[in-house]
Order: C-alpha cells, then structure tokens, then sequence
C-alpha cells in the first residue's frame, strides 16, 4: 500500500479546490517542551514554557518547592497560579489577553538546599500551541532511565530514517491530477461540504466563507475559504484539532498565498489521523504567524473513508 505523507494528502485535497499545493511550511518559533533537565552551577540561559491565553501550564518538579517561594515577573499577567499540593507542582493561567510572544519569568525556590537552589523559567505566549504539563527534573536520572531514554532515541532515530525512505518513494509517483488518479486506485478520498454545519467563534480574525472535509486512509483534511475584513493580511502558522474527549492533535498547514485586506483565499489542513478515531463534532482552530489573530470553528466532522477499486 503507498504510504503518503500530511503534505502529500494535502496536495490531494487542494486539486479539489486550487490548482497547485506544495509542501506544508515549518515555523518551529516556540516548542511546547514535555520535559526540562536543570543542570547546578549552569549559567544557560532560563528555559522557555509555551503557554496559551485563559489555558493551564503546569510545572512538576521531582523536588519539593519551599512554601510560598514561587515568584513572577512581571506580576498581574496572570488569571491565576497555584502551588501543588505537596509542594511539588505550580499551575499558571495566563489572562485572556495574553499577547504571542509575550514573557513572564517565573523563578522557584527548593526547600532542600541542595543545587540548584532555586530555577528561573520564561512564560512565553502563543495563540494555542501552549504545553499542558512539563516535567522538570532536577536530580541525577537513575541508570534504568537514562537507559529507556536511550532506547527511545534510537526508536525516534530508526522512524526517521523510515520516513526518509518513504518520501524518497512518494518523490517517484506522479504528481498533479495524475497523483490523485494513482492514489485513488487504493482508496477513494470522500469529502463532504461542512460550511452549513459550523460554529463561528465570535472573535474570528477571518470570516469563513466555505469549508470541505475529507478522509483517505487514516488521513483527514479540512479546505477552508477565508475572506479578510481586517487591515492587514493573515497567513496561518499553525492547526490543531480538539475533540468532544479534550484530546488534540496537531495538523500540518499549508497555505499558498498570504489572504490580503477584502480578499478570500484558501487554507488546507490534515494530518495522518484516521477521522474515525476521533470524538466528533471538532473544533478546528489555526492561528497566525506572529501575531494575536486566530480562527476558531466548531463542529466539525469527517466523511467516512471509503475503499475502491484499482
């Protein structure tokens, strides 16, 4: 069976729509990290948190913090903290407004003494791409675990090669609407018009004059038309998708044209994710590339895949 990659599917997708597609583009400006090693004596520089605005980050330490020894800079950026119960997490919500890019220092004391005494780490805002729980460890990892760590590595190392030699083979297949007819020989792309269906969040930055979703495969993708009414243009950085359980699933972008003040153009997104694996109706939300300016559609559903002849 041909194995596609996101990009791959996205192209599909857009020959319903747009007469070219390309490779979706990577905007790697703030990482939501699941785990921090501090180092004592280090003079690097504090680690950088990904939050989201009015969502929850929550620091865990395999230490004990000293009571009341959690300090922000600056102060009032917050909705609300807390610190853990034992002493041994800190939970922040950042205001509604929270600006991307936007940074707060937090600093922690240890109630032990031992080094390092106290740690140092910089909220750093982003429309939706803000990390849920971080792991912050502060002592020597036991042999057993720099062990597993080492297996995972060379598992993750093993996948990209894999990956590799499989974009390599998709670089062979036809393109255009002849890829489409060879990708269909497998499995027929199903697509359904959603737009009706929508739910509009009130603070959109675009309007959303049209929407398609598809399933192939494993792989989903939804075509939005986006109309600008604002004054300055909008490129989508990034996408997830939410389901009716809470889970979330990142989905690659790809976009050829920047959508100008008054004009309507069209964004893809997808990711290698069988749609019948999720708790649908979605909410659908991608956010701009440096900038405060999101949109947010719910009620969002797939088409059930189909098979099909060769």
């Amino acid at each position: 069976m041909l194995l596609l990659s996101p990009g791959a599917f996205l192209a599909l997708v857009l020959l319903a729509g747009a007469a070219e597609a390309a490779e979706p583009p990577l905007h790697p400006h703030c990482a939501a990290k699941p785990r921090i090693d501090l180092v004592a004596d280090s003079m690097e520089q504090a680690p950088e948190v990904c939050v989201s605005p009015d969502e929850p980050t929550t620091l865990v330490f395999d230490s004990h913090l000293a009571p009341r020894a959690v300090e922000f800079q600056p102060e009032g950026r917050l909705a609300d903290w807390a610190q853990g119960q034992e002493d041994r997490s800190v939970l922040v919500i950042p205001k509604e407004n929270y600006l991307p890019g936007e940074r707060i220092k937090v600093t922690v004391r240890f109630a032990d003494g031992a080094a390092p005494a106290s740690a140092s780490f910089w909220l750093v805002g982003h429309a939706a791409r803000g990390a849920r729980r971080v792991e912050v460890f502060r002592q020597p990892h036991p042999a057993d675990a720099l062990k597993k760590e080492a297996t995972e590595a060379q598992a993750e190392a093993r996948q990209c090669q894999e990956d590799k030699a499989r974009l390599l083979v998709e670089r062979k297949e036809p393109g255009g609407l002849m890829g489409a007819a060879w990708l269909e020989r497998r499995g027929a792309v199903v697509s359904k018009d959603i737009w009706l269906d929508l739910n509009h969040h009130p603070a959109n930055a675009l309007w959303t004059e049209r929407a398609r979703s598809y399933s192939h495969e494993g792989r989903l993708a939804v075509r939005l038309g986006l109309s600008n009414p604002g004054t300055e243009s909008w490129r989508a950085e990034g996408a997830v998708l939410k389901d009716t359980t809470g889970a979330e699933i990142a989905l690659s972008v790809w976009q050829e044209l920047a959508v100008d003040s008054g004009t309507t153009g069209l964004v893809v997104v997808g990711a290698e994710k069988p749609a019948d694996q999720l708790s649908c109706p979605c909410t659908l939300k991608l956010w701009e590339e440096q900038g405060p300016r999101t949109v947010t559609v719910g009620n969002v559903t797939f088409p059930v895949s189909q098979k099909a002849g060769p």
